[in-house]
């Protein structure tokens, strides 16, 4: 090899070594990866928030609401980084009084799923017929929204995994529901109420259309992040929950961590980890 060919390799394996992991990652661009923008929401303006999504190699978000911009805006931030919307987060309350305003604000902006985020506790069924009730409400709601060419899914935090004589609340309202809502398995608050996160993607297989990736932080560490972690950096065996995940027929696996210290950090920690370790089968 003559001293010129020698420079030439050495510069490129220079070149590829400063590459972010991303992009160094040939298989990893198609995989079903997205960021919740909840995690970013106090991270600058949401050009920055949407350039930090784009810079960790995520080309997908959850959005919350209306990321407090109109349609057109938002629109025009996703268009720029090259990034689309395949969720978002809209409150119990919209979808009960502006169900035609959400989703012509979505249909804008390309999304089809809707996502009921949070019950405040005004909202929350204390008993399993309350469940049993918001779940009959929320699967006539995704009647509508299915009529629309949309779809509806329920994210949980704990409240929903109080049990009810071997039933908990989460179960009870998709039973009550029917087909037609979907899952959105938060792991790290299932892990928070004492259940198995693998053990729970499988009582809902075949219907789980997301799961919130975070992580929780060994007991009595990061107490400023509210005891949370990035993805892979915590407690959770990701060696036995995205198998699972992949076997229940999970359609995307959405990077959040609700206190970070450092959201960019955060992101491209748990961007890196999924595309290392996500099966082959979860490839969109």
């Amino acid at each position: 090899m003559s001293t010129c060919t020698r420079k030439i390799a050495a510069t490129a394996l220079l070149l590829f070594a400063t590459l972010p992991a991303f992009a160094r990652d040939a298989g990893g661009a198609d995989k079903p990866i997205a960021v919740q923008m909840y995690t970013l929401r106090n991270a600058g303006t949401l050009d920055n928030q949407l350039k930090i999504v784009h810079d960790a190699g995520v080309s997908a978000v959850e959005t919350v609401g209306t990321q407090k911009v109109t349609a057109a805006e938002l629109k025009q931030l996703l268009d720029k980084y090259s990034i689309k919307a395949i969720s978002s987060h809209v409150q119990l309350a919209d979808l009960r009084n502006d169900l035609d305003g959400v989703i012509a604000f979505n249909r804008a902006i390309g999304n089809t799923t809707l996502v009921v985020p949070y019950l405040a506790e005004t909202e929350r069924p204390t008993d399993a017929a309350g469940w049993t009730a918001l779940g009959r409400e929320l699967g006539e709601i995704s009647k509508r929204v299915r009529a629309k060419g949309m779809r509806l899914a329920y994210h949980n935090h704990n409240f929903e995994l109080v049990d009810f004589n071997g039933k908990t609340g989460l179960e009870l309202l998709f039973a009550a529901a029917g087909p037609e809502l979907e899952t959105e398995l938060d792991l790290a608050w299932v892990a928070r109420a004492g259940y198995d996160p693998a053990a729970m993607l499988g009582k809902f297989k075949g219907r789980v259309f997301a799961v919130h990736a975070k992580d929780n932080a060994p007991k009595g560490h990061a107490e400023d992040e509210g005891g949370f972690a990035a993805v892979g950096q915590g407690v959770l065996d990701w060696k036995v929950i995205l198998p699972a995940a992949a076997a229940a027929g999970v359609h995307w696996y959405i990077i959040e961590h609700d206190q970070p210290r450092d959201p960019a950090l955060a992101i491209r920690t748990g961007a890196d980890y999924l595309r290392q370790h996500l099966p082959a089968s979860a490839h969109r």
